[in-house]
C-alpha cells in the first residue's frame, strides 16, 4: 500500500490490508438487463442507475501485460461525487481476465489493489502467477484517479521528490517544508484540472465497486483485497454486503485503526517477529545477539549524526548521495522485513562503521524509475486526509510512537513508519472529514479469510484477530516468517487463499505447520 510520499504499503515486494451467505438476486433497475446467472461476460454495454458499463479496449498499464491479452475489458462511466449525479463523470478501465478452467465457477473474484494509489490493472500479474483465476474469473478495476482511470490524479513530482530524499535528511524540518510543497503543488495541480479532491475515498470507491457488479449483471462474486485493498474491503463489506460471496483479506488495515499509532504497533509486530526468528536460530543468535537492542541504539545514534555515503545503483555510473538518520533506518526496515534473510547482516555492518548495504537498498527502492507517475497521490491523500488524520489527534500519533519504542527520539517518534509528515501535508490538502462511521468496524456473517505475515511491519499480524471479533464466519490465518501481502511470497498462502474460494468456511490451512524459517546470512 502505498502511503504519502512512500510507495510501500503495496504489493509484497520491497523492490517495487465472516458469515450468512447473501444470495437474494436484487431487483433489476429500471432500464436495465436482469442478471445472469454467474460469471461475468463484459461484452455487453449496460446502464444501471448512474453508472454505464462499455465493453472495449483493456486499460492502459506502465508495463505490458502478458495476462491481458485474452481478458474481456472496457469501462465502468460513474459520478465523481455521487452527491451530486449530474455533474462530473468519471471513467474506470476493468480487465476481466478468464478462468484457467475449461468450465468456471459462476462467481468470479475481485481483486482490490494495495496503496492506496495503487492501479488493480497493474497488480494482474501478481494475482494470475498466484493461480487466483484457477477455476474463477478474475475481475480488475482501477480505482478512481488511479493509472488507467480518466481522470487520473497523478503527481509524478512527488515521486521525483521521494527519490531526492535519499540525499536528505528524512525527518529534518528542512525536508519536511519541501514535502509539504510537493503535496501542495499536487493538490494545485489537480484541483487546475476540476478534480473534486474530496471524492476520491472509500465510500466512493466501494460504491464504484458495486456499480459494476451491476452493470456486468452479476448475481454475487468475491473479493480479494491486499494490504490498502482489505481497507476498502472491508468499507465495502459494510456499506453494500448484498451480492458477497467471501471476502479475502491479505495484509489487514482496519478502517477503525487507521493511523500512525497502528503503524507503530503494526511495525514493532513485524521487525520483533524478524529479530526473533534470528534469535532462535543458534549461528544468527551468535554472530547477531541481540538485534532489537542494535536497532534501537542505531536508531538513536544516527538520529543524532547521520551517516552520509554515496552508492552506485544497478544501471549507472552517477553516484548517489544518500544520508541515513534515525527515520531513515525506521522506513528502510518496515520495506526491508521483505528480504528478512539479509537484515541482521545489513545492521551488524551498519553498527561496524558500514552503511553501502543499506544505503544501496534504501537508494535503490526511492529512485527506481519505475516507480514515477504510476500512484495515485490523490487517492492517497484522499483517503488519509478524510478518514484518518480527523480522528486521530496529534497526540495520539506521538503515543503510538512513544509506546512502541520509549527509548527513540522524539522527532522519530512522531514521524510514523511511511507516514512522514502526513499531518502538515493533510494541513494543505484541505478537504473535509469522512462521515464518522467510515471509521465503524465491519460486523459481518460473510465469509471472511483473513491473512497476515508474521514479519509485516506495515500491517501488523494481530490486525487479524482484531477484524475477526466481529466477523462471525472469519478464518484467521498468520503465515511465519512471512512480510507484507503473504499472497505474493507465499505458495502456502496462495494454497489458502484457492481453497478458501472453494470452500469459504473451512478452507484448507494445513501447509502452514509445515513451514521453516529463513537461513539469515551469516557474515564472516
Amino acid at each position: 500500500m502505498a502511503r504519502p510520499h512512500v510507495r510501500r504499503l503495496r504489493t509484497g515486494s520491497a523492490a517495487a490490508a465472516t458469515g450468512i451467505l447473501v444470495t437474494g438476486l436484487l431487483a433489476a433497475p429500471a432500464g436495465a438487463q436482469e442478471e445472469t446467472p454467474g460469471g461475468a461476460s463484459g461484452t455487453v454495454a449496460r446502464t444501471v442507475g448512474d453508472a454505464r458499463y462499455e465493453p472495449g479496449p483493456c486499460p492502459k498499464t506502465a508495463e505490458p501485460i502478458e495476462a491481458l491479452k485474452g481478458a474481456r475489458c472496457g469501462t465502468l462511466t460513474v459520478p465523481e461525487n455521487r452527491a451530486e449525479p449530474d455533474g462530473r463523470q468519471i471513467t474506470l478501465g476493468v480487465a476481466i481476465v478468464p478462468a484457467a478452467a475449461a468450465e468456471p465457477k459462476p462467481d468470479p473474484i475481485v481483486w482490490l489493489a494495495g496503496g492506496p494509489g495503487d492501479d488493480a490493472v497493474g497488480e494482474v500479474k501478481m494475482a494470475i502467477d498466484g493461480g487466483l483465476n484457477r477455476d474463477r474469473d478474475v475481475i480488475f478495476m482501477s480505482q478512481r484517479g488511479t493509472y488507467s482511470a480518466d481522470p487520473d490524479a497523478l503527481c509524478p513530482d512527488i515521486d521525483e521528490f521521494n527519490a531526492r530524499v535519499v540525499g536528505l535528511v528524512y525527518d529534518a524540518p528542512s525536508t519536511e517544508r519541501l514535502h509539504v510543497e510537493a503535496t501542495k503543488a499536487c493538490r494545485d495541480k489537480l484541483v487546475g484540472k476540476g478534480i473534486d479532491l474530496s471524492a476520491y475515498n472509500d465510500t466512493e470507491s466501494a460504491a464504484d465497486y458495486d456499480d459494476l457488479r451491476k452493470a456486468l449483471g452479476i448475481k454475487q462474486w468475491n473479493l480479494y483485497g491486499i494490504s490498502y485493498g482489505t481497507h476498502l474491503a472491508l468499507t465495502y463489506m459494510r456499506l453494500h454486503p448484498e451480492g458477497l460471496r467471501s471476502v479475502g483479506l491479505d495484509g489487514i488495515l482496519p478502517p477503525s485503526k487507521g493511523g500512525s499509532a497502528s503503524t507503530w504497533s503494526s511495525f514493532k509486530q513485524g521487525t520483533d517477529g524478524l529479530f526473533k526468528a534470528c534469535a532462535d536460530q543458534p549461528a544468527c543468535n551468535k554472530r547477531y545477539p541481540n538485534l532489537p537492542a542494535t536497532f534501537e541504539k542505531l536508531v538513536n545514534d544516527l538520529e543524532a549524526e547521520p551517516v552520509t555515503t554515496t552508492v552506485t545503483l544497478p544501471g549507472s555510473d552517477k553516484p548517489v548521495k544518500v544520508v541515513l538518520d534515525g527515520g531513515t533506518l525506521v522506513n528502510w526496515l518496515t520495506s526491508a522485513t521483505h528480504t528478512a534473510e539479509a537484515v541482521p547482516r545489513s545492521l551488524d555492518e551498519l553498527a561496524n562503521g558500514n552503511p553501502q548495504r543499506i544505503a544501496q537498498q534504501w537508494a535503490g527502492w526511492r529512485t527506481n524509475p519505475k516507480g514515477i507517475g504510476v500512484t495515485s497521490h490523490g487517492l492517497v491523500y484522499g483517503v488519509f486526509c478524510s478518514e484518518w488524520t480527523p480522528y486521530e489527534s496529534e497526540e495520539q500519533a506521538l503515543q503510538g510512537g512513544q509506546k512502541a519504542y520509549p527509548s527513540f527520539p522524539r522527532s522519530v517518534q512522531a514521524q510514523a513508519p511511511l507516514l512522514t509528515f502526513l499531518r502538515p501535508d493533510c494541513d494543505v490538502w484541505d478537504i473535509p472529514p469522512a462521515a464518522r462511521s467510515i471509521r465503524d468496524v465491519t460486523r459481518s456473517d460473510i465469509p471472511t479469510l483473513a491473512l497476515s505475515g508474521a514479519f509485516d511491519a506495515q500491517t501488523g499480524a494481530d490486525n487479524g484477530p482484531y477484524v475477526a471479533r466481529t466477523l462471525n464466519r472469519a478464518t484467521v490465518v498468520t503465515i511465519p516468517y512471512e512480510p507484507h501481502v503473504v499472497f505474493a511470497t507465499s505458495k502456502c498462502a496462495q494454497a489458502i487463499t484457492t481453497s478458501f474460494f472453494d470452500t469459504p468456511t473451512a478452507p484448507n490451512t494445513a501447509c502452514v505447520k509445515d513451514l521453516k524459517p529463513p537461513e539469515f546470512e551469516i557474515a564472516p
